[in-house]
């Protein structure tokens, strides 16, 4: 709090500076979000079962009320070598000193709020997995420069994306299938997995075995972004 409270922020955004939004690794890296809250607190047991049946591994951020609602799931993603869990925030706020708001939520007022935001589910998960995870993205992705710089000095990457593949698990599977054709190594991918019924299952399942049979490697955040890997 001493550190940060009397910075004020100069940036807003998705690709703050100091965000990391592709890797220099060949292979791709998949990400999905469950945001937890009212609406969004299922788990799309289809697409982790298209993962887990091709063999697909992925970097899950998810947030404390998702966990919280979803206990049992959240044992058996933590014990599956597959996935990856990182932390995507305690109430999923956009991460702010000054209250922005991003698609009309409220972002966090201050310094503390925002090392709460993090921290909090920070140790929810390390409980969870018996280490601290190493990646965080906020509710909404939205950072300011100055929560970014906060996030570094708890020792979490911020982490966000290059390619956006169901738009907050609103677009069609057409639509999904496009848009993960469109990627490529080195590229991280956002999507969902905590709206079962959306476009993102059947997207994926279109899309992935035609990656793998074009030779698309995948891999967690964890392996294309080793420990020590990006300056702090």
């Amino acid at each position: 709090m001493a550190e940060f409270s009397g910075r004020r922020p100069t940036d807003w955004g998705l690709a703050v500076a100091g965000v990391i939004t592709s890797t220099p690794a060949a292979q791709l890296a998949l990400t999905f979000d469950a945001c937890g809250g009212p609406g969004g607190a299922g788990c799309d047991h289809r697409l982790l079962d298209t993962l887990r049946r091709l063999g697909v591994p992925a970097t899950l951020f998810v947030n404390q009320r998702w966990i919280e609602a979803n206990p049992g799931v959240a044992r058996e993603l933590a014990a599956d070598p597959l996935f990856e869990l990182a932390n995507h925030g305690s109430r999923h706020c956009p991460l702010s000193v000054t209250g922005k708001r991003a698609y009309g939520i409220p972002g966090t007022s201050d310094a503390g709020q925002v090392y709460r935001e993090i921290m909090d589910n920070q140790a929810v998960l390390r409980s969870l997995t018996g280490r601290p995870p190493r990646f965080f993205r906020p509710g909404t992705a939205y950072y300011d420069d100055v929560a970014v710089a906060i996030t570094r000095r708890t020792g979490l990457l911020p982490v966000n994306f290059s390619v956006n593949a169901d738009a907050g698990a609103t677009l069609p599977a057409p639509a999904v299938a496009a848009a993960l054709a469109k990627a490529s190594g080195g590229d991280i991918v956002i999507a969902h997995f905590n709206r079962p019924g959306s476009g993102t299952a059947a997207g994926f399942e279109q899309a992935l075995p035609r990656m793998l049979a074009h030779g698309t490697a995948f891999a967690q955040l964890g392996r294309v972004l080793p420990a020590g890997a990006v300056a702090l």
